[in-house]
C-alpha cells in the first residue's frame, strides 16, 4: 500500500512546492510572499517527511525539524520587520 501512496504523495507536495514558488516570486504584496515562503517551508517539511518513510531513516525526520524551527523563527522576524520595521527592540 505505501509504494502506491507515498509516489502519489510525493508529487502532490511538489506540485505544492512549485506553486508556493510561483507564488513566491509572483506574489501582488509582500504579505503574499511572507505566506508563500511559510507554506513552502511546510510542505518541505512534508517532502522530507516523506523521504524518511520512504527510506526508512530518522534522519530526515531531525532534519524536518530543524527546518521548521527555523522557518518559525524567519516567519515570526518577517512579520516583526513588516509591521514594525525593526526585528530587535
Amino acid at each position: 500500500m505505501l509504494s502506491v501512496v507515498i509516489p502519489i504523495a510525493f508529487t502532490l507536495v511538489a506540485l505544492a512546492v512549485a506553486l508556493n514558488f510561483w507564488r513566491l516570486l509572483v506574489g501582488p504584496s509582500l504579505p503574499d510572499r511572507i505566506l508563500a515562503l511559510d507554506t513552502l517551508y511546510v510542505n518541505t517539511i512534508a517532502l522530507l517527511v516523506l523521504l524518511g518513510i520512504h527510506l526508512g531513516s530518522a534522519l530526515y525526520f531531525e532534519a524536518a525539524l530543524l527546518i521548521a524551527l527555523m522557518g518559525f523563527v524567519g516567519t515570526v522576524a518577517l512579520c516583526k520587520y513588516l509591521l514594525r520595521g525593526d526585528i530587535i527592540e
